[in-house]
């Protein structure tokens, strides 16, 4: 399990999360919504041990995460952030490999077994038959899914058994992609948890990808949970309206959720 507990953190005099509390249970697929400032980068930092917390703790398995090395860190929760840039040209199998990083004693490279895990990561996110490619050839979906390769190596370790154990963080994985690729991205992350166990945190400004992809959602706004819970709790049109002050209509479509807005924006009105 994944916890903040009444977390507090600011930059500079600039204070961004206020008292955070939430739990991640191992094996969990949650989604952070809310709008721009609202705090979900940072609090997405927080829980992966990039920053601590100014007060309050965050807990990974009941210890505190601050007590743990920044290698055992990698070896159990892997981020995958808004964007990658390489400062050099690598094959698809090498930025994967990269991946292996916190499996690796100093001066190591890679071996054999960290080979097969990264061949195993790429056929997991369906890019196996681009190993050899640059990833600069690549189009922006299959980048993605390279990227969550590489951070499905580094935290593959065939020596745990226990399902939802590793912790998979992704920051608006579809921000830059057109409708097919959000739509691949949203059925890769199902099948990854379904088949791997993997515990999934994802955070999206896309309230529909929210609803196709999570089972439970928390809102953050101005640096607070507004509410966190199912879906079908959350995702209302009272709390949107909260959240983003829109006046929405939200109809259940399927196994989804679609938010309509009622009549036109006023972007004057603050949020």
């Amino acid at each position: 399990m994944l916890q903040a507990v009444d977390a507090t953190f600011g930059y500079g005099d600039t204070p961004v999360l206020h008292g955070v509390s939430l739990e991640i249970p191992a094996g969990a697929l949650v989604g952070l919504i809310g709008p721009n400032g609202a705090g979900k980068t940072t609090l997405l930092r927080l829980l992966s041990g990039t920053r601590r917390p100014s007060s309050g703790r965050v807990l990974l398995d009941g210890s505190p995460l601050v007590a743990r090395s920044r290698t055992a860190i990698a070896q159990r929760i892997a981020v995958v952030p808004q964007e990658s840039q390489l400062a050099f040209d690598y094959t698809v199998l090498e930025v994967v490999l990269m991946g292996r990083y916190a499996h690796l004693g100093t001066f190591a490279v890679e071996g054999p077994a960290d080979l097969v895990m990264a061949r195993a990561a790429l056929e997991a996110t369906g890019v196996a038959a681009l190993e050899e490619r640059m990833f600069s050839t690549l189009s922006g979906g299959e980048k993605q899914r390279v990227i969550i390769a590489s951070a499905l190596a580094q935290i593959s370790d065939t020596s745990r058994s226990s399902p939802g154990r590793e912790v998979l963080i992704l920051d608006e994985p579809t921000a830059a992609l057109d409708l097919k690729y959000q739509l691949g991205v949203a059925s890769l992350l199902h099948d990854l948890h379904r088949v791997r166990g993997l515990t999934v945190v994802v955070s999206t400004h896309d309230l529909g990808f929210a609803a196709r992809v999570c089972r439970t959602l928390v809102m953050i706004k101005d640096g607070r949970v507004l509410a966190s819970g199912p879906v079908e709790d959350v995702l209302t049109a009272g709390r949107v309206r909260d959240l983003y002050d829109v006046d929405v209509e939200v109809v259940d479509h399927g196994s989804s959720r679609l938010v309509v807005p009622r009549g036109p924006v006023d972007m004057e009105r603050p949020a």
